[in-house]
């Protein structure tokens, strides 16, 4: 093509229609091609999120090495004491303990109900399925502190549920559900599965809807069970899904402080004691917050080597797997 060729001739060459007059796209500034304009647009969210997240907690675990009533404009160094403290003290002990017990009833037992309860609303094709997934995530929208009263009108020794266990003859069973030092803990358990159950579903629920009809057909064709679908197709394509689910269940169940407050106040004794409710209990009641916020660190360690090993163990096979 000639140097001097007019202009609409070039670029009817390039692609563009003869006689368009659209204009060829501009340059960006020199500003935007900057590489430092990202951080400009970052900015804002990195300056609230180190203000409200990060500073505090470098202060908690600041404080966590001085020994400090909270009000007192003086503190003394102690080191690694309120560590130590942490774990020769038979009470954090337990409290640890406690929760752990708390995130088989808030994690494990909702994701064996919420799994096949999923799959087999997924392949049913149940009518009113959408009505069924508000109802089951009701638990999740109320207060904590609403569902803790709640429950504890229904476990009282009077309430709904020995009620329900004398009208059908089983009134040996009867009991004062969060007096007794052996079910009081399973007791505060059963409600945290009752509200975990339903988000763990309507997460399962919307990684089952991605996955392929044919892949059911083609097993079924294979001579598949149900249980053989479920096992080998669904579980594989919903690893992503059961890890967030995992995740967050795990961390309520850990930082669990309102149902634990309202229902049993740690009682009876300590049997219901867990780390959130001792983070409390030294920091506003005792004047401990050193103390307090060494257990918040070791509690905020706890929280993230668990939820690590489940992503690992989880969420990447999930990557996997797709």
């Amino acid at each position: 093509m000639p140097a001097d060729a007019p202009a609409a001739v070039v670029r009817s060459a390039r692609g563009t229609p003869p006689g368009s007059t659209r204009r060829l796209p501009r340059r960006p500034s020199p500003l935007v091609r900057h590489r430092g304009t990202p951080w400009l647009f970052l900015a804002p969210a990195l300056v609230l999120y180190g203000l409200f997240l990060f500073v505090p907690l470098v202060r908690s675990v600041q404080f966590s090495f001085f020994d400090w009533d909270g009000l007192s404009a003086t503190s003394t160094f102690v080191g690694l004491a309120n560590y130590a403290d942490v774990v020769a003290d038979p009470r954090l002990r337990a409290a640890f303990g406690h929760a752990l017990v708390l995130v088989g009833f808030f994690a494990v037992i909702p994701l064996l109900i919420g799994l096949p309860l999923a799959a087999v609303l997924d392949r049913a094709r149940v009518r009113g399925l959408s009505m069924f997934r508000a109802i089951v995530f009701v638990p999740q929208v109320l207060a904590m502190v609403v569902v803790a009263v709640a429950w504890r009108q229904i476990y009282a020794p009077d309430g709904p549920l020995n009620g329900a266990l004398r009208a059908i003859g089983l009134e040996q069973l009867t009991r004062a559900w969060l007096g007794d030092y052996t079910w009081t803990l399973p007791a505060v358990g059963v409600v945290g599965t009752w509200v975990q159950t339903g988000l763990v579903t309507v997460l399962l629920l919307a990684g089952m809807a991605r996955v392929p009809r044919e892949q059911y057909e083609a097993a079924r064709l294979d001579g598949a069970g149900a249980f053989r679908e479920l096992v080998s197709i669904t579980v594989p394509a919903v690893r992503g899904e059961i890890a967030v689910a995992l995740t967050l269940t795990i961390i309520a169940s850990l930082k669990t402080f309102d149902l634990v407050y309202v229902t049993t106040g740690g009682g009876p004794g300590t049997s219901t004691t867990v780390p959130a409710f001792e983070v409390f209990q030294r920091a506003f009641r005792q004047g401990d917050v050193g103390s307090a916020t060494a257990i918040a660190v070791v509690l905020t360690l706890v929280i993230l080597a668990l939820n690590v090993a489940v992503n690992r163990l989880v969420g990447d096979g999930g990557r996997d797997a797709r």
